[in-house]
C-alpha cells in the first residue's frame, strides 16, 4: 500500500496521513490514531490496517 492509497474507505483518509500522525503525534496505540485522524471509528474495517501501521512504526503496540 502506498501513501496515497486510501487507508479509511469510509472517511477517505490516506495511508500517509495515518502514519504522519503516528510519527508526529508519537501515537502508540489504535485508539489514539482513531482520536488523532477518525480512521476506523466509522465502520472499523481499517483497525486492522491501522495496527499493522503502529507496529511497523513502533515496533509493537500498546492496547
Amino acid at each position: 500500500m502506498d501513501r496515497d492509497d486510501i487507508l479509511c474507505n469510509c472517511l477517505d483518509i490516506t495511508k500517509g496521513t495515518v502514519e504522519d500522525a503516528i510519527k508526529k503525534k508519537k501515537l502508540k496505540s489504535v485508539r489514539q490514531v482513531q482520536d488523532e485522524t477518525e480512521a476506523g471509528t466509522v465502520c472499523g474495517a481499517c483497525v486492522d490496517d491501522i495496527y499493522i501501521l503502529l507496529e511497523e512504526i513502533n515496533g509493537k503496540v500498546v492496547d
